[in-house]
């Protein structure tokens, strides 16, 4: 297969606006990630990448800089967190993990699925899929399993944004194609793995640890590099974290972490331009 791969890992809003300044910074920094022969996002990232793959790197850092208009912010509460700590602990796979969670999601109060769609669709430069190729990650309510999602899959990217996004236990599962589904994370952080094949890949995934069943972003990354691919997976900094804040699905953070995304980005683009070449 050969090429280059983009990453693009979840991590509400905080880590749509980190990952939009670290690919800017990185394109100032002469390190344009933009010509990826494949992006790959799950949940955040695929607001990101579909973002990128229209409106290009500066264009898509300045959208997180402007005041959140059409979004519904949300929280994960406590038992919900409970839940999650459960599944980890009681499962052995990522589909084990995802039933679970699969379970939870399906039986949460929500808001309604409508207006959760109407936010993601403020998000899109254009309701159709790029022209090169992006691939959105979901995962099956009922089985845990991975599903990608591209423009071949015969569904809009307006609902295979909205089921990477639909993070259980604050927003709702998307139905599609007689399945119900959620947020791609379930599977792993940003689901590294997706692109084996490639020769030189790049990640950037806010929330990359893994836990449990799931692994983390470096650990898929070393097992890409290990088969032969060169990789780097620059993890957020320690005042892109605070950006974050303690919710990172509150609109309201996503301007302050693109800029920390920013000014993080310069430290990282020798080690990315090594991995991503001319």
């Amino acid at each position: 297969m050969g090429g280059k791969a983009l990453v693009l890992g979840g991590g509400g809003s905080g880590g749509t606006g980190w990952l939009a300044g670290m690919l800017h910074g990185l394109g100032e920094a002469g390190v344009d990630l933009g010509d990826a022969e494949v992006v790959i996002g799950t949940s955040a990232g695929g607001t990101v990448g579909a973002q990128l793959l229209v409106s290009g790197l500066a264009e898509t850092y300045e959208r997180q800089l402007a005041e959140p208009a059409g979004e519904i912010g949300g929280r994960l509460g406590a038992g919900t967190i409970l839940r999650y700590a459960w599944a980890t602990l009681t499962s052995r796979t990522p589909e084990a993990y995802g039933r679970k969670v699969g379970r939870m999601a399906l039986a949460a109060r929500t808001p309604d699925p409508a207006a959760r769609r109407a936010a993601i669709e403020s998000r899109l430069v254009s309701a159709d899929w790029p022209e090169r190729p992006l691939r959105l990650t979901a995962v099956d309510t009922a089985t845990g399993e991975l599903r990608v999602f591209d423009r071949h899959s015969g569904v809009p990217l307006l609902d295979a944004l909205t089921a990477s996004c639909a993070v259980p236990g604050i927003w709702p599962p998307v139905a599609l194609d007689g399945r119900r589904w959620m947020d791609g994370g379930i599977h792993s952080p940003a689901n590294v793995h997706l692109a084996a094949g490639y020769d030189r890949v790049v990640v950037l995934a806010p929330m990359a640890a893994g836990g449990g069943p799931l692994a983390s972003a470096a650990a898929q990354g070393a097992r890409l590099a290990a088969q032969g691919a060169q990789v780097v997976v620059p993890a957020p900094s320690a005042a892109a974290k605070q950006a974050f804040g303690r919710n990172p699905a509150d609109p309201a953070v996503r301007p302050a972490a693109a800029r920390a995304g920013y000014a993080q980005a310069p430290a990282h683009a020798e080690e990315v331009a090594k991995v991503w070449g001319g």
